[in-house]
């Protein structure tokens, strides 16, 4: 057999996998390991051992220290188990694949069970589906074409299943890249099934603000202080704070729907919360912050700025005590290109059918954990996934379509795979 028919018999090979992709991503949906709180992780991990282990996988299981990932809300909770399954075929070169285990929590309106698969009007639903559990399944379907088809690998490749990405102090990718735990380029599925050359993204920052009065009787509040009331000058001030904030433009690259205007900074004031009935004056008022950063920026800039607006637009109140929270944080990625992304572009195309032309470089102001990964020496990130701006990743009905699950998983055998050559398929 040439080398060109073996590849191509490993191609159809995932075509003619349909019944087995779906059958692992049934498998793994109905894990439930949203975060908050996060504790399916280790539920996970043994599925994946499972999941593996006929093909040859070897594996380590990482858990991030307990100090490093706890809140100070609580809301994270279970052990964080990071799985590291490695494929030795024989390469001079490890291709880490990078999956975050965890999905948002599956929330309300759903028409079809949030945590199990549901194949209905030619898609393919359940929560993590897109985001990313089906990206995982497409990973999988290529490594057993090639085993079936005995296609030499380029690239040993290396599972990254990890922890805390939809959120938390202290994401899993980040432990294993600063404990030096793999080594080798890295390749991210938390992308879309679009012609793009990642260009970077933002830094995500959520603070919570916990301003504390003294509960009353509404109708005798002489002893009272409303906590809602006494935060009002930090709503506004923070609301001044957002206007200046998103003046400041990026230079990166903005996303093709973005029809031409920049990237900038951004500030949201994500939740609130306090009160419980009209008789009670409220005693606890909670603020969360969002803060979307650029490459540009330093967090230390950042953090002081939101700290010195709290503290100056508190310094009136008659609030008893104020507390500031960081509980989630995720570094800016700047221009992760780098040698490994002419031959994914042409992976990408052998898949997807992009043509060549179609690949443009842009970033976004939504965030990863890849900067976390920047930050511990590795620059080169590739960027690949399921992510369309149709099928509701976050939302109710989360899907993705069997076309494209088949379509990233011949991406990945033909970046993977020795006897591609990146001119086929331009």
């Amino acid at each position: 057999m040439t080398k060109d028919s073996r590849f191509n018999s490993a191609l159809e090979k995932i075509v003619q996998d349909g019944t087995r992709i779906a059958d692992d991503m049934r498998r793994m949906l109905s894990v439930d390991t949203c975060f908050p709180p996060g504790n399916g992780y280790a539920a996970f991990a043994d599925l994946m051992t499972q999941l593996l282990s006929p093909m040859h996988f070897h594996f380590q299981r990482v858990s991030v220290p307990d100090a490093l990932w706890q809140a100070p809300d609580g809301s994270a909770q279970g052990e964080r188990v990071n799985l590291l399954a490695t494929l030795n075929s024989g390469a001079a070169e490890n291709c880490n694949l990078y999956f975050h285990t965890d999905t948002v929590p599956a929330g309300d309106g759903w028409r079809f069970p949030p945590l199990a698969l549901t194949e209905a009007e030619g898609r393919l639903y359940g929560r993590g589906a897109a985001d990313m559990k089906g990206t995982i399944a497409a990973a999988m379907a290529a490594i057993r074409a090639a085993q079936a088809c005995h296609l030499p690998l380029r690239f040993n490749p290396v599972f990254l299943l990890c922890t805390d990405e939809e959120g938390g102090l202290y994401p899993g990718i980040r432990y294993l890249a600063e404990q030096q735990q793999f080594s080798g380029h890295l390749l991210s599925f938390n992308g879309g099934a679009v012609p793009r050359i990642w260009a970077g993204c933002f830094g995500s920052l959520d603070l919570r603000v916990i301003v504390t009065g003294r509960s009353a009787h509404s109708g005798d509040p002489v002893e009272g202080i409303n906590a809602i009331e006494a935060a009002l000058p930090l709503m506004n001030a923070l609301y001044q704070l957002k206007g200046q904030v998103e003046q400041r433009i990026s230079a990166m690259p903005s996303p093709p729907h973005y029809q031409g205007k920049p990237l900038t900074s951004l500030l949201t004031l994500a939740a609130v919360q306090g009160g419980s009935k009209g008789s009670t004056i409220p005693e606890r008022f909670e603020l969360l912050i969002n803060r979307r950063y650029a490459p540009e920026e330093a967090f230390e800039d950042v953090w002081q700025e939101l700290n010195r607006c709290i503290t100056q637009a508190m310094a009136e109140s008659r609030a008893l005590h104020v507390a500031v929270q960081m509980i989630g944080h995720l570094a800016p990625v700047a221009d992760p290109y780098g040698p490994h992304w002419p031959r994914w572009q042409a992976a990408l195309s052998r898949g997807f059918g992009f043509p060549a032309a179609s690949f443009r470089p842009w970033g976004s102001a939504t965030s990863s954990d890849m900067g976390w990964v920047q930050q511990a020496g590795i620059q080169e990130i590739l960027l690949g996934g399921l992510a369309r701006p149709d099928n509701r990743i976050h939302a109710a009905d989360e899907f993705t379509t069997m076309a494209d699950v088949i379509a990233l998983s011949q991406s990945i055998l033909a970046y993977l795979a020795d006897d591609f050559q990146p001119t086929q398929g331009i």
